[in-house]
């Protein structure tokens, strides 16, 4: 029987992403030990992951060279990890990831092509490496194709998530006390993202929010937010429009949230993930990503995205945002329209 270590540490879309997989591996082997190494916010999704032996968490970025605590620390985590009986799985391919599939002493420890990696030296830490693969496949098939070192072939997106009736509980309270009536549709406008590049403009938000209220007053629409920066953009965009703010939501209570939406809106980020696992109907708004890697995978879904010569660029800041400001609130509603009509 075989032993497997997936590491997958971030971030949390990137996690959701990894989940086929993770089903994958589970079906194949259902005798073996799993366990997972990931970053301690991610353990937050991975708690709501059925069939999971042991999650590992990590902290690789507070580590320091000259603290005696880090290196203590180091320490358990090698301990922990340590397996040659097992088979690592990188599905991260960074360096850092690399180390710890090398770390790990794990007898076979698999990574993608080092042309396929985001740091290319990971490669250097595998003994199976993965052909080269298609730069337009979506990135949960990319991870599915990396179990043919095991000889599984899936095709099949499946997401083991079960969550907590007290989590469930708890975010159907928040809703109810922002004062959504039952018989109203839920349209969550999740306006935030860790990226600045991923942020949609708030006066576009604005009007997104009068077009759909003039066109289906029978909707419930809420803001969503995660930092203190996404919170000060989701107030104005309420004081303009006087539609609800959400308050702060655990990532367990996000998902809750997204499982129980009607209609989510969102840039790429993890709410979008989510609502996506959950098959709930999404619009994706994107720019600086790739939807056709990153963006929803169902053909109901819909997506926001205008191609451009830098598209494609993947940074976290830009001067111009030309991308996400060529989506337009009139294409948005649209898309939007179209989604709550298809699901009724």
């Amino acid at each position: 029987m075989k032993d497997f270590l997936i590491i997958r540490m971030s971030s949390l879309g990137d996690i959701i992403h990894t989940l086929p997989a993770f089903a994958a591996l589970r079906k194949h082997f259902p005798q073996s030990v799993i366990r997972w190494v990931v970053d301690e916010k991610g353990t937050d999704v991975l708690d709501c992951v059925t069939g999971i032996d042991q999650v590992i968490p990590v902290r690789i970025r507070e580590w320091k060279i000259f603290s005696a605590r880090s290196w203590k620390e180091f320490s358990r985590f090698r301990r922990r990890i340590l397996n040659r009986r097992q088979t690592a799985i990188d599905f991260q391919g960074l360096v850092k990831s690399g180390i710890c599939a090398y770390l790990s002493r794990a007898g076979k420890r698999m990574g993608f092509h080092k042309a396929d990696l985001k740091e290319p030296p990971a490669s250097l830490f595998y003994t199976d490496k993965l052909p080269r693969i298609s730069g337009d496949l979506h990135v949960i098939g990319k991870n599915l194709k990396l179990l043919t070192l095991l000889g599984i072939e899936e095709t099949a997106y499946e997401f083991p998530i079960v969550l907590e009736k007290t989590v469930r509980a708890s975010t159907r309270k928040k809703i109810a006390d922002l004062g959504h009536p039952e018989n109203k549709k839920l349209v969550v406008l999740n306006t935030g993202a860790a990226w600045e590049t991923k942020r949609w403009p708030s006066e576009r938000w604005i009007s997104l929010v009068r077009m759909l209220r003039q066109d289906r007053p029978g909707l419930f629409m809420v803001l969503l937010w995660g930092n203190e920066t996404e919170k000060t953009e989701a107030g104005r965009i309420q004081k303009e429009t006087g539609i609800p703010m959400l308050p702060f939501l655990t990532v367990k209570e996000v998902m809750a949230l997204t499982e129980a939406a009607d209609l989510l809106v969102s840039g790429d980020t993890f709410a979008l993930q989510a609502a996506c696992a959950f098959s709930r109907p999404v619009v994706g708004l994107f720019g600086p990503t790739d939807p056709r890697r990153n963006g929803p995978f169902r053909d109901r879904d819909k997506v926001a995205f205008h191609e451009m010569e830098c598209s494609q660029c993947y940074k976290k800041t830009c001067s111009r945002q030309t991308c996400l400001e060529k989506i337009t609130p009139d294409e948005v509603a649209g898309l939007c329209l179209d989604s709550l009509r298809a699901d009724e």
